[in-house]
């Protein structure tokens, strides 16, 4: 068993999108999803790393063909035993030789990016999802940010030293991967390097989370009515520029131009 499957063993996968801070992102990335399928139809959808079947469940109950890949067995297992419409499979970002070319209209890469450590690896799953995705379909990309990390762990948790001292960070606190980190965080400049390596148009990027994970707090002491408000506000801003990179996750939309 890998590390990152013990991990996700112990991590409580199928509750994470249920919290406040979970919804937000969820709300957020559901609405970008709904924007790029055209009014009335029904489409073929790939989530990769589907993790227990969050999207996939709920899109697949919209009418939407679904299929979902994921790696880690007992996250597999778990949207299995929903007995749920979805056509599930085990695999991995980087290999999806058991799906065929140009069959999905949109392909969600919701999880791999976030433990995919090196930039080739990042690229192999790039080439995978572009494969299967038809031609001027959409490709959602989320990414877990690099600043998010450096003020939530490194100075909320108040781990700046220890991570000073396994020289995990570069002068200007960029993130230095090692094969013992289960998360590998980027800044916008490399998201934008992998998009020019792979070709992809992005047609969008968005936050998907916001200020969410930094003030969890906060919102789970809001009232419903002051909750949906702060839906309303992320929803309003997502887009703004200047707001990105202090979101906790981004969600990229790339068009697949072959």
């Amino acid at each position: 068993m890998t590390a990152l499957e013990k991990y996700y063993n112990k991590f409580n996968e199928e509750h994470r999108l249920t919290t406040r801070h979970g919804i937000v992102e969820f709300t957020t990335s559901m609405k970008y999803i709904h924007d790029y399928i055209p009014e009335g139809q029904k489409v073929k959808i790939l989530d990769v790393g589907a993790g227990t079947g969050r999207y996939s469940v709920a899109l697949a109950r919209e009418g939407h063909n679904v299929t979902a890949v994921e790696l880690v067995k007992h996250n597999l297992e778990v949207l299995e035993a929903k007995h749920e419409n979805v056509n599930c499979w085990p695999g991995n970002a980087m290999d999806l030789s058991f799906l065929p070319e140009s069959n999905f209209d949109i392909t969600l890469l919701f999880g791999p990016m976030y433990h995919l450590m090196t930039k080739e690896e990042k690229l192999k799953a790039f080439e995978e999802a572009k494969r299967v995705t038809k031609t001027d379909g959409h490709i959602f990309v989320a990414y877990v940010l690099n600043d998010y990390s450096v003020i939530s762990y490194c100075f909320k948790q108040n781990k700046i030293k220890e991570c000073m001292e396994r020289n995990s960070l570069t002068p200007d606190f960029h993130q230095i991967p090692t094969s013992e980190d289960l998360y590998c965080y980027l800044r916008l400049e490399d998201i934008n390097e992998l998009n020019s390596l792979t070709g992809l148009c992005r047609e969008k990027i968005i936050a998907a989370d916001g200020a969410a994970d930094y003030i969890r707090r906060e919102l789970n002491a809001l009232d419903e009515e002051s909750f949906g408000y702060f839906i309303d506000y992320h929803l309003a801003n997502c887009e703004r520029p200047e707001l990105l990179g202090a979101s906790s996750h981004l969600v990229d939309i790339l068009v697949n131009k072959k």
